[in-house]
């Protein structure tokens, strides 16, 4: 049977020590990192799609099971099986995936996480509709939360509207982890990549405010004349 129970133990077949080891440095699990506390078994991203591709028809009350585990690949499973919910569902399912997210946000506690589903589900559900709640996840004291925000847009991004990514990133110039640097500067690269214009128009008058590593991310393809430019403050 395709159950919770099958599918955590096909799951905990997959399990790596050694991967595990890695795992837990690479997302900084340490005491006063960003994933302080959150344990890995070892599995890895194409594995945990398999096993979510094989499971997707499962309930969403078993899916919030997997995502309130302490486990990440439980919670990453998860993540990918409301991804699978929301683009294979109709009109309710879509709100009621959508709705699920926002209220189990503290779970959705690590970047490959947020990564991995923003865009797909809130931004995918917001493209037509009223986007305050972004403004409000930019003023969130989580900081997963804020990123949500930012990695949402990139639904807008690739639908070729780019104010609400602009007005996020305004939101958060001043905000002060680096996480949220890179994934502003990420999707303001992601901008220029479709209208280099629009992206400049946003960088002349605000690149001196910003956050280093959100200026290095967002002008990392520009030409290297130009970079330094930006870089020195000399436009």
């Amino acid at each position: 049977m395709r159950n919770l129970a099958s599918l955590r133990k096909e799951l905990y077949g997959h399990a790596n020590k050694g991967k595990a080891k890695i795992l837990s440095g690479f997302f900084k699990t340490g005491k006063g990192e960003y994933g302080e506390g959150d344990i890995f078994i070892g599995v890895t991203v194409p594995q945990s799609r398999a096993i979510a591709k094989k499971f997707h028809h499962l309930e969403i009350r078993d899916i919030g099971k997997l995502l309130r585990s302490k486990i990440h690949e439980e919670r990453l499973v998860a993540i990918l099986l409301l991804v699978h919910r929301f683009m294979d569902g109709g009109n309710k399912a879509r709100k009621e995936t959508y709705d699920f997210y926002l209220k189990n946000t503290k779970y959705i506690n690590n970047w490959d996480l947020v990564d991995l589903s923003a865009d797909k589900i809130v931004g995918a559900y917001l493209l037509d509709r009223n986007t305050d709640i972004l403004h409000k996840l930019t003023r969130s004291k989580n900081i997963w939360e804020r990123r949500i925000a930012v990695i949402a847009t990139f639904q807008f991004i690739k639908n070729y509207h780019y104010n609400e990514t602009i007005r996020v990133c305004s939101n958060l110039l001043e905000d002060d982890h680096d996480l949220i640097h890179k994934a502003a500067g990420w999707m303001l690269r992601e901008v220029g990549k479709r209208s280099l214009a629009t992206e400049e128009l946003f960088l002349k008058k605000k690149y001196k405010k910003m956050p280093r590593t959100m200026l290095r991310y967002a002008i990392e393809r520009f030409p290297e004349k130009k970079r330094k430019e930006y870089l020195e403050g000399k436009l």
